[in-house]
């Protein structure tokens, strides 16, 4: 996995760790993504990824041994200011959706309803970061992001999320943790959805979504005419273990993508894709709460005044000479 961990004394041998692996903080220039602050995250084994500092701490561009594997939108990573989760009835959330994470929340997520927009507000919050540095002295050396973002209205809700997220030096595996708070002094509903977002070439014909031997999604065409499926939204008590997304290569080899929650406060995935051609979208979605028909939610779990929940997901990358 980590080659740069077993190389001894490598401090002596460069001029810089940066060399192999970091976090650098950016600011896009150009369009709709001018001014949007960005922390990229470099392991030094071949995964590459952006920390969207402006847009919820998500994640938007990610790269593996090269392949673009996020879907991005023609919109790119707009500004928060440019962003109106409110607009289009309530569904703005479709204007904003682009790169590998989208988390969707606090409040509540899914369909409009009672005043809260498509998918919560979430995804246009800028962060404060608190954290971003290699740490190379840990017994595994990481990159870590931490940060905080504050979804508050008066005489509503006061929530606070605060994460961490890792990436191994030298490796390929991105582990993501959340805490949510209720800041607020009322009881107060909360909701959470993790929009994992994948396009070509992590996606392609031939493509599986499974778990065990179960196989819920695939294998896909791509492009696919047809309009999008009714969402699947399975309980992680009938299927356990990783969900995972197994994409066959040019070159003769797999692409094996795991994600691992912990099911006790993520207790339900959703699948959803829309693979006509122009779009080519296919997203996993571990959430806190069931779907219903109508794209609605089943009753939210409620956060006591003071009370915190934990959300851990754990994402691996590998190559494999066969699928299986």
């Amino acid at each position: 996995m980590t080659s740069l961990s077993r190389v001894p004394d490598l401090r002596s041998r460069v001029g810089s760790l940066q060399q192999f692996a970091g976090v650098r903080r950016l600011v896009l220039d150009d369009g709709p993504e001018r001014g949007v602050a960005v922390l990229e995250l470099s392991t030094g084994g071949g995964l590459d990824f952006w920390v969207m500092a402006d847009r919820g701490l998500d994640i938007g561009m990610l790269r593996w041994q090269g392949m673009p594997l996020a879907w991005q939108s023609p919109m790119g990573f707009m500004h928060p200011a440019l962003g109106h989760v409110e607009g289009d009835g309530g569904r703005g959330f479709g204007r904003l959706l682009s790169g590998f994470l989208c988390t969707c929340g606090l409040e509540g997520v899914r369909q409009p309803v009672d005043g809260r927009p498509l998918h919560g507000r979430l995804a246009m919050v800028p962060a404060r970061v608190t954290t971003a540095a290699a740490l190379w002295d840990l017994p595994v050396p990481v990159l870590r992001v931490e940060g905080e973002c504050v979804q508050y209205r008066q005489g509503g809700e006061n929530l606070r999320l605060q994460r961490t997220i890792e990436a191994v030096i030298g490796g390929f595996e991105l582990r993501l943790t959340d805490t949510i708070r209720n800041d607020g002094d009322q009881p107060q509903s909360h909701d959470l959805l993790y929009h994992f977002n994948l396009g070509f070439p992590a996606i392609r014909p031939g493509t599986t979504l499974q778990q065990g031997a179960t196989v819920h999604v695939g294998p896909i065409s791509l492009p696919d005419p047809a309009p999008p499926p009714a969402i699947l939204c399975l309980a992680q008590e009938r299927h356990t273990g990783p969900v995972v997304l197994t994409t066959p290569l040019d070159d003769g080899t797999y692409l094996r993508l795991s994600l691992t929650v912990d099911a006790a406060t993520l207790p339900w995935v959703q699948f959803w894709r829309d693979l006509r051609p122009g779009c080519g979208l296919l997203a996993i979605e571990p959430c806190a709460s069931q779907w219903l028909p109508g794209g609605h939610s089943a009753p939210l779990p409620q956060l006591a005044p003071g009370e915190s929940r934990q959300y851990q997901v754990r994402i691996d990358f590998q190559r494999l000479d066969r699928a299986d």
